[in-house]
């Protein structure tokens, strides 16, 4: 035991004093804060560019039909012809020219935007929501049903579904499936990006330490075993730390940068007004309740976060992740061991990686149908619960099913690192062939 904790100082200290390591702790914060605030920031922008649209009608009824808005404008034009404008469209100063055709009630190819550029979504959808509009107004007026507006207004109802989750003792709580379903996505996401990359890591030590023949030196005085074993755990070390930091960072980032740039009475103003644009500009309006936007809504979506169990949460992201990361740690060490360069391990690593592959497939089925027999099956699968469980556990996993995936989980763990530490054994001191998972499969049956 000693010796394997001499090989994980090793692992550890040399790994946290490069300059790879201090980059990435740094930067990836960084990238991640970018990806949370720099949208957020763009959104507070406001095109001021105004453009001018130029419209022929030949329907004749949606003159002052399409509204326009501060930054775009509508010129309702008589007795002129697309290919009129199209020879003197540069000198026009308009942004498009917008042809609404006669069939426009019957053919959805009737109106055509014409234009240099090319036109954003926010203008597409205005004028089609528009126009779709006023089609359907002047498609209920040919019924003559009297008091059509009102009739309308009465009808038009908003229905939106909350969740309350029971307790134990009849305890109500406030839950959201929305945030259940991004908290798994993300959660199982990352996981499989970092058992991939502190695995990959392990298998690159292995073979750079078996390429410069300075393993020879090493197994003089430990076993085989516990190199590998120390190797893992140095690098699982490592990468706990790095983990931990970069939480800290992302969050002090985010906040820190939130609270200078989004927390402004402009900004959060401009927010609102993006959203209702956009809302009213795509048609969403009429489709998304009104309570959304409320307060209310917000008050519950706080509550319903509020009660979600993040130790939990947090607890098994930790359990999985590192449990998953061992598993998959001993078979990259294997890999390793039977190579003289990474260019080799080509072939010999798509067998580990098409497990995780799998899992994220099913992290799709597992975020509709977390309580599935598809969703179940693949959180007690060793080489996917880490992902899947994690999939699963936003949405509620009763106690009985977290002991056993972990135990299966541990379980694999300790018969992978055996089978793993008879290929490293052999492996490790064998040079100038390229091996398969047949030699590898002669060198576990070996006895000594």
């Amino acid at each position: 035991m000693k010796k394997i904790l001499l090989v994980v100082e090793r692992e550890f200290l040399t790994r946290v004093r490069k300059k790879s390591f201090i980059i990435m702790t740094i930067l990836t914060p960084i990238l991640f804060a970018g990806l949370m605030i720099v949208p957020a920031l763009i959104a507070t922008m406001e095109d001021t560019n105004e453009r001018h649209i130029a419209v022929i009608d030949d329907t004749g009824i949606f003159e002052g039909k399409i509204p326009e808005t501060e930054y775009l404008k509508f010129s309702f034009l008589t007795d002129v012809e697309v290919d009129d404008l199209k020879d003197t469209f540069e000198e026009s100063n308009y942004y498009a020219v917008l042809y609404i055709g006669k069939m426009v009630a019957t053919s959805p190819d009737a109106v055509v935007l014409y234009s240099d550029k090319q036109p954003s979504i926010d203008i597409t959808s205005h004028i089609s929501s528009a126009i779709k509009t006023e089609i359907e107004s002047q498609k209920l007026l040919s019924y003559d049903i009297e008091n059509l507006d009102e009739i309308l207004k009465n009808i038009k109802t908003s229905i939106r579904v909350r969740t309350i989750k029971w307790g134990k003792g009849g305890e109500a709580k406030e839950s959201s499936t929305e945030l259940a379903m991004g908290l798994a996505y993300i959660l199982s996401f990352i996981i499989y990006m970092l058992i991939f990359l502190f695995g990959s890591q392990v298998m690159r030590g292995v073979i750079e330490e078996k390429s410069s023949r300075i393993v020879e030196v090493i197994v003089s005085s430990i076993k085989p075993f516990q190199l590998m074993m120390g190797k893992i755990l140095g690098i699982a070390a490592v990468s706990f730390v790095q983990i931990i930091l970069w939480v800290i960072l992302t969050f002090g980032l985010v906040t820190v940068a939130g609270s200078l740039l989004l927390d402004k009475p402009e900004s959060i103003s401009a927010n609102k007004e993006m959203v209702t644009n956009m809302m009213e500009t795509s048609g969403a309006a009429e489709q998304i309740p009104d309570s959304i936007a409320s307060e209310s809504f917000m008050g519950e979506m706080m509550n319903a976060l509020s009660n979600i169990n993040f130790g939990l949460i947090i607890g098994g992201f930790i359990f999985f992740f590192l449990g998953g990361y061992l598993l998959y740690a001993a078979m990259f060490a294997a890999v390793g061991s039977a190579v003289d360069n990474e260019a080799d391990t080509q072939q010999l690593v798509m067998p580990i990686t098409i497990p995780l592959i799998l899992a994220i497939v099913v992290m799709i089925s597992g975020l509709k149908s977390p309580d599935g027999a598809i969703a179940f099956w693949f959180s007690m699968i060793p080489f996917t619960s880490p992902i899947i469980m994690i999939t699963r556990l936003p949405y509620g996993v009763p106690a009985w099913e977290l002991i056993l995936s972990g135990a299966i989980l541990i379980i694999s763990f300790v018969l992978m690192t055996w089978l793993a530490a008879k290929i490293y054994r052999t492996g490790i001191l064998l040079y100038g062939k390229k091996h398969s998972w047949g030699d590898m499969w002669k060198w576990i049956r070996y006895n000594n």
